[in-house]
Order: C-alpha cells, then sequence, then structure tokens
C-alpha cells in the first residue's frame, strides 16, 4: 500500500505479530535501479519475514531490481500485477499487465535468475501479487489462463485480489471498492491448482473471515487496509488464532515496546509524526481511542514533539479505561 506500509508502519506492526508477513509498500524497479537504494530498500532486522513488492514491466529492469533486493536480505520478493493507479497504468505495469500473462512470465522468469540459487529455500521466493482481470475481460477464463502462465514460468505462490480492476472509469480508490468481489472464483482456481500456494485478498476486515477462507482451503489470507486502520483488531491476535502461538502483547503493550525505536528515529534526527501516524488507530473502538488520535494528531507535527507526547497519549487511553467513582 503505497504511502502506507513504510518502514515504521512495519515495525509498529512486527511489534504486534511475529509471526505474519509484512510487504514493503510498492517500489518501481526503475527506482531500485537508479534511485536512493537505502531509503527504498532499507528496513530494520526485526521486521523479517518481510517481503518487497516490486512494479515494473521490463524484465531486464526487474532482474537488477531483484539482484540489488537479495542484497539486502528479503525473504520474497512479489511482482504487483494488481495496482490500478494512473501512475502505474502510465508506465505500463501493475494490473494492466494482467493482459499480457506473456510478459508477466518474462519479468518472473527474469526476476529468479537473478536470484543466487534461484528462487526459494537458498534465496527470496519470486511471488506475484494479480487481479483476476481488468476492464472487459472475463475472469473465468483470464484468470486460470494467467496463472497458467505463472506456474509455468515456475512461480510457486500467487495473491489474488478478487476483484477486477477498471483501468478506464474507476479512481484508484474506486478500484478497491466498486468492482464486485468475487470469493468464489478463487477458491475455485485454488482448487484447480492444488499445488500453487494461493493467498486470497480483498474487503477481508476481520480475523473471523480469514478463517473462514482458510479452512476453505487457502494457503494464505492478505489483509491490507483493515490491519492499517484497526491493527490491534487484526494483528494482536494473529498469531494465536492464526499461527497457534501464545505470548500476544497489549496495545498498551505495543506503545511501551515501540518507545525506544521512536526514541532512536528522533535521535537520528526524523520526527514523531512519522512514526505516529501509523499508531492513530491502535485503541480503535475502546474508551480514550478518541484522545489519543487527538493527542498524536495535533501534536506529533510540533517542533520537538517526543516520546512524552505518545506516553501522554497513552496516559489518556489507560485513564478512560479506569471505572469511574460514585
Amino acid at each position: 500500500m503505497m504511502d502506507w506500509t513504510d518502514r515504521h508502519c512495519r515495525y509498529l506492526h512486527r511489534v504486534m505479530s511475529r509471526r505474519t508477513l509484512l510487504y514493503t509498500e510498492m517500489v518501481t524497479a526503475p527506482a531500485v535501479v537508479h534511485g536512493k537504494r537505502e531509503m527504498l530498500l532499507g528496513y530494520d532486522p526485526a521486521e523479517h519475514p518481510v517481503a518487497l513488492q516490486l512494479g515494473g514491466s521490463e524484465p531486464e529492469l526487474l532482474a537488477e531490481a531483484t539482484r540489488i533486493a537479495v542484497g539486502y536480505g528479503y525473504d520474497e520478493i512479489n511482482l504487483n500485477v494488481g495496482c490500478p493507479s494512473d501512475r502505474v497504468q502510465s508506465g505500463a505495469f501493475g494490473a494492466v499487465l494482467m493482459k499480457d500473462p506473456g510478459l508477466v512470465a518474462e519479468c518472473v522468469a527474469a526476476m529468479q535468475g537473478a536470484v543466487p540459487g534461484g528462487s526459494g529455500p537458498d534465496g527470496p521466493e519470486i511471488t506475484v501479487k494479480c487481479r483476476i482481470g481488468v476492464d472487459e475481460q472475463e475472469p473465468e477464463e483470464v484468470l486460470p489462463a494467467f496463472l497458467e502462465a505463472m506456474v509455468g514460468a515456475g512461480i510457486g505462490r500467487v495473491a489474488i485480489h478478487a476483484r477486477k480492476a477498471w483501468l478506464q472509469g474507476l479512481s484508484p480508490k474506486e478500484n478497491r471498492d466498486v468492482p464486485p468481489l468475487d470469493y468464489d472464483l478463487v477458491l475455485r482456481m485454488k482448487r484447480a491448482f492444488p499445488a500453487l500456494h494461493m493467498s486470497i485478498n480483498g474487503g477481508i476486515a476481520d480475523l473471523d473471515q480469514a478463517e473462514h477462507f482458510l479452512a476453505q482451503g487457502m494457503d494464505g489470507v492478505m489483509i491490507g487496509r483493515a490491519a492499517y486502520h484497526a491493527p490491534a483488531q487484526i494483528l494482536l491476535d494473529a498469531d494465536r488464532r492464526i499461527f497457534g502461538e501464545e505470548g500476544a502483547i497489549t496495545a498498551e503493550e505495543t506503545v511501551r515496546r515501540m518507545l525506544p525505536y521512536i526514541e532512536a528515529h528522533l535521535a537520528d534526527g526524523g520526527r514523531l509524526h512519522s512514526i505516529t501516524r501509523h499508531m492513530l488507530g491502535l485503541f480503535l473502538g475502546r474508551p480514550g481511542a478518541r484522545a489519543w488520535r487527538r493527542v498524536l494528531s495535533e501534536g506529533a507535527h510540533r517542533e520537538g514533539a517526543g516520546v512524552a507526547l505518545v506516553e501522554e497519549a497513552l496516559a489518556r487511553v489507560e485513564d478512560a479505561a479506569q471505572p469511574a467513582c460514585t
């Protein structure tokens, strides 16, 4: 999710869940090859397991970007064939590539060739995220043909956003909500390609839905905006419910564990808002949530704002949780 799942967001989410796979924002292959690599690819080792999401449509550039990314130690490198933004369309990559599965196959083959020892156990796995189709395409015909091409190119893992993307007539935001979801098609694709590790994505709002899809045979569930806006409701219980592990922490403890990270960021010249903007939804639905958001939203931009402001916001939440005196 561009401009959302940056390194600070991912560190927060890793504090909340040890086992979930985290994805970077999509970065383009030309930016990786020609741009500021540390800014684009750098991350905290605590984020593992973490996947880099690349955008591009030129096999040679994608291969070079993959070679560079391998050096950063990512666990997975994912080719985005699902983003419908105008910037992506103008660059002839993202969801528009659903129209050219042959080119996608060339791209992923080139990326796999750039991983020493090949995609998989000895290096980051090359994966694909796609839509069920675009524009006037018929998903029942297009998606199985696309998956066949991916399997033929050696891809063993895909994530499918269960919506079409309308590249003409809908904005990127509308493309997240307006095209109807077709979960049944994705479930049928899993049955048709049983050896392909397949995750389902799109409109999934809670762990109940995630468990439902896993029980239906899906190998994974990708949750985006719900995990961002209500992270405590998704991530704090994911390790127990999805992975069978104990040791979940609370939202309050999450804030306390973030304080050393925030201090280090500030000491390095960073701004408090860069981190706290990702923390606003931590107490969604709980007493004190509004005060938490207000303190951080109004104060984190100010010069000199630091951990004391976060502690003040947390105190508002804890005060709200105390029983009223009579």
